[in-house]
């Protein structure tokens, strides 16, 4: 955890480096402004860990005054930044091809009046990740299996994931999520990890600032709700995590295997945050899927969107989530370099098939720019004999 907040706060201290200097290259600020731009930089640097410290000391209301404009600028930054580095790529690049005619760069795109368009090209865009981060999706999945009992014929799996319940998950939004997944009508509900997120006054959470879990609770699903942990719950405190995921009604599967009377049978894994560095993590979830009977339907659980090879082939779904496929353009991009496996569903190379969530909530800045929330309903549906 600390790690990746050292991590983070490097990387992300290097974004409002490179914001200031372009910034400034923009306005050309006076030295009094000048100097109300760097506080104001610094500051936004530090509000992830100021909001994080607010948290653990109890200071609710504290952390969400800062929490607010802090990760919206974050969201803003992220767009602004990515944006100047791609205009100063290509003005670059024109500017190499004009001085080899020894000519000089037109004005008009001149780097000053390419970057007071990405300015406002960058606002317009934050507002509408904002926008768009409210808009729940509902995601449809038909599989055709032979495993199911002849008395079945059809299963309705709905999945939640990341929807990182904290401060800044509006009470609009948990009315959005909680109206599509009763929309579905869920035979089984499953939470495939970070389900909250921060340090939340377990009591307080649940009763008053966010009546999810309760809300969640009360959602009738025939066949049972499961869940997994993700690493937030283990950054937010892996027993109120607990707490808070039992309160919302939901059986956690840790390592453990469940038959269902439909026939089904779900597994669910711990996200590797539970134990880091662990070397047992791979044998403990190639034993628990070597436990489960190939006859009938195996739907694993597990938080992160990576397939073992020895796992491969020994369950017929994966549900993960974890990636939100970036969240924030073009940050899908640099997903795909460390996790290969894209959101959507997938066919593995054994035959099984992974469906990758793009998250229900978000992390962070409470912005999505062109990867939308999503509740996934997935039915399974008896394969009819030839």
């Amino acid at each position: 955890m600390y790690l990746f907040l050292i991590t983070f706060l490097t990387l992300y201290g290097g974004m409002h480096l490179y914001a200031f200097f372009r910034l400034r290259s923009i306005f050309r600020p006076v030295r009094h402004q000048t100097w109300l731009l760097i506080a104001w930089l610094i500051l936004m640097t530090i509000v992830p860990f100021l909001v994080r410290v607010a948290e653990q000391f109890g200071m609710e209301e504290t952390a969400l005054v800062i929490a607010w404009p802090g990760y919206l600028w974050m969201g803003f930054l992220f767009i602004l930044t990515s944006l100047l580095l791609f205009t100063d790529t290509i003005h670059y690049f024109y500017r190499l091809v004009f001085r080899s005619f020894y000519k000089r760069l037109p004005e008009f795109i001149s780097s000053r009046n390419a970057s007071s368009i990405v300015l406002i090209i960058a606002v317009v865009a934050s507002i509408y990740a904002f926008i768009e981060a409210g808009q729940i999706r509902s995601e449809h999945i038909v599989i055709t299996s032979a495993k199911l009992p002849s008395s079945i014929p059809k299963i309705r799996i709905v999945q939640i994931s990341d929807v990182h319940i904290g401060l800044l998950l509006q009470d609009y939004r948990q009315e959005r999520i909680l109206a599509k997944i009763r929309e579905a009508g869920p035979d089984i509900l499953v939470s495939t990890g970070d389900l909250i997120d921060g340090k939340l006054n377990l009591d307080y959470g649940i009763s008053e600032r966010t009546p999810l879990a309760a809300l969640l609770s009360s959602i009738p699903a025939s066949y049972g709700k499961f869940a997994v942990i993700g690493n937030h719950e283990v950054y937010a405190g892996l027993p109120q995590a607990l707490a808070f995921s039992r309160a919302a009604g939901f059986s956690i599967l840790r390592n453990q295997s469940i038959k269902l009377k439909n026939g089904i049978t779900i597994s669910g894994v711990d996200d590797r945050a539970v134990n880091p560095g662990a070397l047992s993590d791979k044998d403990t979830e190639t034993a628990l899927l070597n436990t489960v009977s190939h006859d009938s339907f195996h739907l694993l659980l597990k938080h992160r969107p990576d397939i073992l090879p020895e796992s491969d082939g020994h369950f017929d779904l994966q549900l993960s989530g974890h990636v939100h496929n970036g969240q924030i353009f073009p940050f899908n991009f640099l997903v795909k370099l460390k996790h290969q496996i894209p959101c959507g569903t997938t066919m593995t190379r054994a035959g099984s098939r992974i469906h990758v969530s793009r998250g229900t909530g978000t992390w962070g800045p409470p912005m999505r720019l062109f990867a939308p929330p999503e509740v996934t309903v997935i039915d399974i549906v008896r394969q009819q004999p030839s």
